[in-house]
């Protein structure tokens, strides 16, 4: 059965599937299509299957142009990510690149050419030349919805919304399937031979946040809740530039490290510039802290004066509409902007082919951290290593044989009836276990 469906409309409480991919962004997606179409395969939305952070995602996709960046980009990489990055996760999202950029253009994703035909790169903060192929500001909407297209062609890949994962089943350290609750609050159990966690970042945690709300980390609360491996889960990424806004529960609209890369500055209170504004993120966004700080001011102040019309146009079209509906005239003032919570840098554990430390369980996007990013990812890397991971991914289940035995396990679904208690237990497991780490790594560095 292919397409989007409703778990309420199913009339059972059990399920099976070859693969259970909890996540419908970008990495749940590709995965699922590089599967051979002879699995079955499930994929979990936790909101309408347009809510992943994919669909938000600005700036563009990296890809290596030529043998001649390889130095270059994968040293911009590294020093973003202070050196904590794995060497070898790296090297392979660079080389993989060119490969997963044909995959998108065969899906017919469109990327911005030049008069030639050519495709058109643009640079971004820390990177030390034009890698990075774009779509007008809207990269992943681009990307993410090629490639839901193509998995509601897939006869073998069903979706289900507003399905939400919020256990896995194991039995010891073998992963089997998950419990899951509808929009109804249902409960059932969805049997896999495998399954992978995809399920976005940690950003609805947070007050303040480019992330949509329901971001909340699940995958990494589980890890936790199973003694599953996770990595540095206190690598947090604030975004330097989003959009102030004197409203707490509104998501942050994030302003593109792309306008930057084209030539925006920032400005302090009194309109003048205080800071190279592509130094890499975390570097950036302190000295913003510090700069409003001065300035006793909630924000400073960002203006695109030196981009010709014509480019903000054609290149930043949701950025200038999101900015008119808020008051802002980008083409004539000054814009607010402060940081935050953007992007996760940690996750769970997984290996160079999505392998976490329990046997049949994957982990790939924001979810995962296989060590691509360091202590800080190098701006849009993100859709790059989420595709090139998850095809890493998908080639190891399908290369994996089933086993012959597998225990069925039930598990005892009246200990997940209090959604509410169930979820603040989740948020204060993983935000402890990041405060722990953080304290840890304060105490190293006296």
């Amino acid at each position: 059965m292919s397409g989007c469906l409703h778990l309420q409309n199913k009339a059972v409480d059990e399920m099976k599937t070859d693969v259970l991919i909890a996540g419908c962004g970008c990495a749940g997606l590709y995965c699922a299509l590089q599967l051979p179409e002879k699995m079955r395969i499930l994929l979990l939305a936790k909101g309408d299957v347009t809510q992943s952070d994919s669909f938000l995602a600005q700036g563009g996709i990296c890809m290596l142009r030529d043998e001649s960046d390889y130095e270059g980009y994968f040293e911009d990489t590294m020093r973003a990510g202070h050196y904590e990055n794995n060497p070898a996760s790296v090297e392979i999202m660079i080389r993989s690149s060119q490969n997963t950029i044909k995959d998108l253009l065969d899906y017919g994703v469109r990327f911005h050419r030049e008069a030639d035909g050519s495709l058109s790169f643009t640079r971004e903060g820390g990177h030390s030349a034009k890698r990075i192929l774009f779509h007008e500001d809207i990269t992943g909407k681009e990307i993410t919805e090629k490639l839901l297209e193509q998995a509601k062609k897939r006869k073998n890949i069903t979706i289900l919304e507003y399905c939400t994962m919020i256990d896995i089943v194991c039995n010891e350290n073998s992963c089997c399937g998950a419990v899951v609750r509808d929009s109804m609050g249902k409960l059932s159990v969805i049997y896999a031979r495998d399954t992978v966690l995809a399920c976005g970042g940690i950003g609805g945690l947070y007050r303040h946040s480019t992330n949509y709300r329901q971001l909340t980390g699940d995958g990494v609360a589980i890890a936790l809740s199973h003694g599953i491996a996770v990595e540095h889960i206190n690598y947090v990424q604030i975004h330097p530039t989003t959009l102030y806004c004197e409203q707490a529960d509104e998501r942050s609209f994030l302003i593109s490290e792309s306008v930057r890369g084209e030539g925006a500055v920032l400005y302090n209170v009194k309109k003048e510039r205080f800071v190279d504004e592509l130094l890499p993120r975390d570097v950036l966004t302190r000295k913003i802290h510090e700069q409003m700080e001065k300035d006793k001011m909630p924000f400073v102040w960002l203006s695109m004066e030196h981009i010709p019309k014509q480019e903000i146009e054609e290149h930043f079209p949701n950025i200038v509409r999101h900015c008119q509906k808020k008051g802002f005239d980008v083409f004539h003032e000054c814009i607010p902007v402060v940081p935050a919570q953007h992007y996760f840098m940690g996750g769970v554990q997984a290996d160079l082919s999505g392998h976490t430390s329990m046997d049949r369980l994957y982990a790939v996007g924001e979810t995962a951290c296989n060590g691509v990013h360091g202590k800080n990812r190098l701006a849009s890397n993100s859709l790059l290593e989420s595709l090139v991971f998850a095809k890493r991914a998908a080639k190891a289940i399908a290369e994996s044989p089933a086993k012959a035995e597998r225990v069925i396990v039930y598990p005892d679904l009246e200990s997940y009836q209090n959604e509410a208690a169930l979820a603040a237990n989740y948020k204060k497991k993983v935000l402890n276990e990041i405060a722990r780490l953080n304290k840890e790594c304060s105490m190293k560095s006296q």
